[in-house]
Order: C-alpha cells, then sequence, then structure tokens
C-alpha cells in the first residue's frame, strides 16, 4: 500500500511531538511492506533543528512553497491507495483540495490535536489545517483523542467516519538504558512549553522544587521563556533530539506528564510522552484526565497527581515502589501501545473505510 501524508513536521523533533509519533508509526508500515511518501513544508525552524533526512521504505518530500508540492502531489497521488492531510499541516487546506481531484486514493484527515482544534473552533478563530466545509468530505477522519473528542468531529466538523488513533512508542527507540549523570534527577518533565500547560506545571513540578531544596529537578524541551519561574535546583536541557530520551527517563526517580488543558478537559488524550518514558521503564507521575485508566492503571503502573502535595508524596515512595511500577508500565505498553500495534489499528480503520466506501458506492449505483 502506498500512503501519501501532508503533515507539519517528521524530520525535525523540535518543539513538536509530531515527529517521533510519526517515525514510529512510518517505520512499523514499512516492516509490514507498506511505502509513505511524506511532505513537509521546508521551514528554517524545523531545518536548523532536523534531525532526521530519510524514511524507511518510502521518501521524504521538503518543499519550500505549494507550487513546487503541487506537482509532485499530483504525480504522487496518482498511483496512491491513501492520502492523508493532517492537524497544523501548514498547507492543509491546498492538500485537501488535491487530495479531492485525484480519483483513486482513500481520502484521510488525522487530528493529532484534536481538543485543540476543536477549542480553536469553538473561540472562532481559523484552523488553518481545515477549510471552510470542515472535514465532511473525507472518506475517514482519525483521531488523536477519543472520547468525547470523536463525536464533537462529527458534529461540529461533519465527520463521516471517525475512529481513534492513539499515541505510541517504537520500542527499538525507546528502551531501557543505563543512568546518564548530566541527567541525574529526582523528578524529570519532557515538554514543549505551553501556557496552557503551565498551572499544572507549576503545581506539579515547579512548587515540588521550591520545597524540596535539596532535591533536583531537570526540565527539556524548546521554547521555554526568559521568565519562566526557575529555582535553583531545577536544571534545562534546551532540546533532547530522540536518540536521548532513553537515557534522560532512565536518569531520574520519577518523570513527570503534564497534558495541555483543552486535551486534559477533553479526556482520553495519552500523550505520547507516556508510551516513551514507560517504554524505557520509567516510573512516570502525570496529571489526571478521564481516560487515563484505560491506558494504564493508576497506581499500579503509574502515579497520578493533582496537588503539589501529591507530587511530594510520590517522591517520597520507597525506590523498590517506584522501580516496580516501571517496570509494569513497561510491560503494558510493550503489550498494548507499541507503534506496530498502532500501524495495525491503522491499517483496520483504513480497511474498514474502504469497505464502508464501496458500498456507499454500490448503494448510489
Amino acid at each position: 500500500m502506498k500512503i501519501v501524508i501532508f503533515g507539519l513536521t517528521v524530520s525535525s523533533s523540535w518543539g513538536n511531538g509530531h515527529a517521533t509519533l510519526w517515525r514510529g508509526l512510518i517505520r512499523a508500515l514499512a516492516n509490514e511492506g507498506h511505502r509513505v511518501v511524506f511532505f513537509e513544508h521546508d521551514t528554517p525552524y524545523y531545518a536548523e533543528n532536523r534531525d532526521l533526512t530519510a524514511l524507511p521504505n518510502g521518501e521524504l518530500v521538503l518543499y519550500a512553497n505549494w507550487r513546487d508540492a503541487y506537482a509532485r502531489g499530483r504525480r504522487e497521488l496518482a498511483d496512491a491507495d491513501v492520502a492523508m492531510v493532517t492537524s497544523f499541516c501548514p498547507h492543509g487546506v491546498e492538500a485537501t483540495a488535491l487530495i479531492m481531484d485525484a480519483p483513486r486514493p482513500l481520502a484521510v484527515f488525522y487530528d493529532l490535536d484534536t481538543p485543540v482544534t476543536l477549542s480553536l473552533i469553538g473561540g472562532g478563530a481559523d484552523v488553518k489545517a481545515i477549510g471552510p466545509r470542515g472535514l465532511r468530505d473525507f472518506d475517514l477522519v482519525l483521531s488523536y483523542t477519543g472520547g468525547e473528542a470523536l463525536d464533537a468531529l462529527r458534529t461540529r466538523l461533519g465527520a463521516r467516519r471517525v475512529a481513534p488513533l492513539y499515541g505510541h512508542v517504537d520500542p527499538d527507540v525507546h528502551h531501557p538504558e543505563p543512568p546518564a549523570e548530566r541527567f541525574r534527577a529526582d523528578l524529570s518533565y519532557l515538554g514543549t512549553y505551553a501556557q496552557d500547560r503551565q498551572a499544572a506545571l507549576d503545581a506539579l513540578f515547579i512548587e515540588p522544587a521550591r520545597r524540596r531544596s535539596g532535591q533536583r529537578f531537570l526540565l527539556a524541551g524548546a521554547q521555554y521563556p526568559q521568565d519562566f519561574p526557575w529555582t535553583d535546583n531545577i536544571f534545562f536541557v534546551r532540546h533532547l533530539p530522540p536518540a536521548e530520551h532513553p537515557a534522560f527517563y532512565a536518569s531520574s526517580r520519577l518523570t513527570l506528564n503534564v497534558t495541555r488543558r483543552a486535551m486534559a478537559e477533553m479526556g482520553w488524550c495519552p500523550s505520547g510522552r507516556l508510551f516513551e518514558a514507560a517504554a524505557c521503564g520509567a516510573a512516570m507521575l502525570s496529571d489526571a484526565w478521564d481516560g487515563l485508566d484505560d491506558f494504564f492503571e493508576p497506581g499500579r503502573e503509574i502515579l497520578l497527581a493533582r496537588t503539589t502535595d501529591d507530587a511530594l508524596a510520590a517522591l517520597d515512595r520507597s525506590p523498590d515502589e517506584v522501580a516496580l511500577i516501571g517496570k509494569r508500565a513497561r510491560e503494558r505498553v510493550l503489550a498494548e501501545h507499541t507503534s506496530a500495534r498502532r500501524a495495525r489499528d491503522l491499517l483496520d480503520a483504513l480497511g474498514a473505510a474502504k469497505a464502508a466506501s464501496r458500498q456507499s458506492m454500490a448503494a448510489e449505483a
């Protein structure tokens, strides 16, 4: 099967969670014999931090402007089986029009940021990847978020057929490694700065650092502002490429997950970081949201925190307790949340959408 994707980025993991997810999924699809052609706008901020230049059994197409992408896109779509546009694709509207003009491929939209998309639309903002017709013209709409988000895609954006495609991890990339002294910490956090995560980060990371001045806290990620409330015991790594994630996770007693507000409010929104940390055997501390227990069992495979005191109580757990939680989380993620498992989920959803499309065409004939 040939799949053509118009997305945000797969070439740079800087400041976004999309790239790592795509890499794992594309590799898993390649292992099954499928071919992916990924179109990415060649922007300076990703070019300066590019950490991937080729796709397994596929091709990365970097284009300077849509005019350049259009002709190549038409050629690639001519023999494609599936054509996909993603959320935050900078030329999503143009790519959608191109796909709808191609008679052969199944048309798919994948929203990796569904609650954010719905929040923007609810506030009257334009969503660049989605045109005035919403999602009604796609044969299948995939959502990184499950639960009520699936109904909202139908009712608010006109999606005809929806399915969840959750986060995942490639265990060949994320796996246990020996600790590294430069990443040593009692509590670590890996994530791009986002204002709507800041209140939770204040409660579960910054305030614990203030109260535990003798412990070491480590934060890694891009786009943190100059006025971020640093403390003397919070250490910072500006950009952490995927190859260094395992050592990062292995070097702290606990690692923190904080979910963007719109996603936490909607629920069923597991961050890719949860699966990455678990695959590395790290013990995880997370904010709480509806649906989290569908992915990890609280108290047994993951620790939850709503307040600073909850985070401090987690830090006070014994090393044996913490190690056992990390071990159980790794077992769960390897059984249910690998990129290979998600590739199968994707192929099943595509197969069902193709069958539904054939039935609809037969009914209209």
